[in-house]
């Protein structure tokens, strides 16, 4: 029952995924009632829906003669990324003893303090905490977000509580993991991301993309939304909904971002929820503001094989001074396409969008110094900190740019307190909304730290 307990506790798992079960065992625990079985599919008021990640849109549903039954059989196409779930498929959820987890006492062990800003949006956490709130911490890009979140993590932790913080991307899991296990030494930590080796691990504190937690229902007393604004969480109800369903009836939301939607926002100036802002970063200097350089038709000049003037001497001189950057591009043809250009002056540059299987290697290459830049699409606009990085945007007029990609990939650059600045530029052949918003976003939040002392001008 243990090994049962260890792989369910929390969550509801096909019955396909539970590939270490016999049938025999499967129907020993449904008798023991230990274990709860569903169908995958339902009809709730007329409409089929997915027991799993809550889909009820037709479109999001198809159906085809099935191998395993025999039918003509639908399934949810929504989140058929974590496996199919069909008309015929069964899912499983754990309804035995829950487990216990340990009351970790002074499990905290890092050793960093916060700024003033950081204080007060740690106070806010631990509040939501112990009084099972949500709440909101608006803080820039680097403004130390995570350290943010220790003293109420430590809180839940006290309590033998069970944390998750989620986020989208998988970047910022593998940035994330790290840290925590250096910070919680003592607290079981598992990070769950799509291949990762963890997903049965029964950890206290959890660190996922927001995918997996389809996997799980009322299994968090606090769950924390990293970047909650970030696509696809933000676009995608499954995912809300699949984090709404991971924490237990009575638990702790905490919102995390740098760039809250308007609804947020709004929520905030009506004190309808908690909230905490961080208008400067944790060293004390102002977000490096990005410039505009206009770069001509740059889709023509690589379509001839070119690369504009402008970028090429920005590439150059990085190279040169041997200063670690990141090239954003809007598209994944063209950037894959123009690569061979860029490779004339660095034969050792590589390019990484969110389907590459290599991501995760090309990453932590430039981490580790063994590569001095990438080229990328917005998979890299979260997330990443690296050492004097500079950054610059081609194309910044694409609508894939939107306002707050714009600020997440200015946030980027000047992260590292002994290296504070950095150059952030939007190549462009023509400024849009979006490029002007986010500079003014950027420098209201550094007037607004001004202001409040908490930056040295």
């Amino acid at each position: 029952m243990k090994d049962l307990q260890s792989q369910l506790c929390g969550k509801t798992l096909l019955a396909s995924e539970l590939t270490d079960l016999s049938p025999d065992a499967l129907q020993a625990a449904l008798e023991q009632k230990i274990i709860q079985q569903t169908a995958g599919l339902a009809k709730m008021n007329g409409r089929l829906t997915c027991q799993r990640c809550g889909n009820r849109d037709s479109n999001r549903f198809a159906s085809h003669h099935c191998a395993r039954c025999g039918k003509e059989c639908a399934y949810c196409r929504n989140c058929i990324m974590m496996g199919k779930v069909a008309s015929c498929s069964t899912l499983i959820h754990w309804t035995g003893p829950p487990v216990v987890f340990p009351f970790h006492e002074q499990c905290l062990q890092w050793q960093g303090t916060l700024s003033p800003g950081q204080q007060a949006a740690a106070d806010l956490v631990v509040r939501a905490v112990q009084q099972k709130q949500t709440a909101l911490v608006w803080a820039v890009c680097g403004a130390g977000k995570t350290e943010v979140l220790f003293p109420g993590i430590a809180a839940a932790l006290s309590q033998g509580e069970r944390v998750c913080i989620a986020t989208p991307r998988t970047d910022v899991v593998l940035e994330l993991a790290p840290r925590l296990k250096q910070a919680f030494p003592s607290v079981t930590i598992a990070s769950l991301y799509g291949g990762s080796e963890e997903k049965n691990v029964l950890a206290q504190l959890v660190v996922s993309t927001t995918h997996q937690l389809l996997r799980y229902q009322e299994a968090f007393d606090l769950v924390v939304i990293d970047e909650v604004d970030a696509f696809p969480y933000s676009m995608d109800q499954a995912l809300q909904y699949a984090a709404a369903r991971s924490r237990k009836p009575i638990s702790s939301l905490i919102y995390l971002t740098a760039t809250p939607s308007r609804e947020l926002q709004k929520q905030a100036a009506a004190n309808t929820i908690h909230c905490a802002t961080i208008p400067a970063r944790f060293h004390r200097h102002p977000i490096p503001v990005p410039r505009y350089q206009w770069c001509g038709n740059w889709k023509k000049a690589f379509s001839l094989q070119n690369i504009p003037v402008p970028i090429q001497e920005w590439y150059r001189e990085k190279l040169a001074s041997q200063t670690p950057f990141l090239l954003f591009f809007p598209h994944i043809e063209i950037m894959n396409a123009c690569l061979p250009f860029f490779q004339q002056d660095y034969p050792e540059l590589m390019s990484v969008h969110s389907e590459d299987p290599k991501r995760k290697e090309k990453v932590q290459a430039l981490r580790e110094g063994k590569v001095l830049g990438l080229m990328t699409t917005t998979i890299l606009e979260r997330g990443v900190t690296i050492p004097r990085l500079h950054a610059a945007v081609v194309g910044a007029e694409e609508g894939i740019f939107t306002e707050s990609a714009l600020v997440q990939i200015a946030g980027r650059v000047g992260r590292k307190a002994d290296y504070p600045t950095g150059d952030i530029v939007f190549f462009h052949y023509g400024k849009t909304w979006a490029m002007k918003r986010a500079v003014r976003q950027i420098e209201t939040m550094n007037k607004e730290a001004a202001e409040r002392g908490m930056i040295d001008v």
